[in-house]
């Protein structure tokens, strides 16, 4: 199968959905408690991880998978909460700008950031980590 204009969409698209986080997460700058750009970032980072799943860009929708976990935590609390929540979250949507980039230009999704999926792992998945390491 020609996945030429599979990746063609899933680029067009990934760009629409960037371009929206990026609105959203400024907004949450100036109010953290911003219910609709809570939504919208949500929103676009589990389009972000399905599309990517579907043409198999493992690197890209982990990354998207961990910025939804992070933001249904901030969905939970009602707000941006943490002090770490926006820098990581505008530093993932840089990552996936440059891994969209990176398909465009290869046709592959580049190897994930290590440090940043680290970073993005919620305090539950820490402690269920940590719990396996000790059994």
């Amino acid at each position: 199968m020609d996945m030429t204009k599979y990746r063609a969409l899933f680029l067009e698209e990934g760009i629409e959905n960037l371009a929206e986080m990026s609105r959203s997460l400024l907004e949450l700058e100036k109010d953290p408690a911003s219910r609709p750009s809570i939504e919208t970032v949500f929103r676009m980072v589990h389009s972000m991880k399905s599309m990517a799943a579907s043409l198999e860009y493992e690197s890209i929708s982990l990354l998207a998978h961990r910025l939804e976990d992070r933001m249904e935590s901030v969905r939970t609390a009602g707000r941006i909460g943490s002090a770490d929540d926006l820098p990581l979250l505008f530093r993932g949507l840089e990552v996936l700008e440059a891994m969209l980039a990176s398909v465009a230009e290869t046709g592959d999704a580049p190897d994930g950031d290590a440090a940043l999926l680290a970073a993005l792992e919620s305090p539950s998945e820490a402690d269920d980590t940590e719990k396996k390491a000790l059994i």
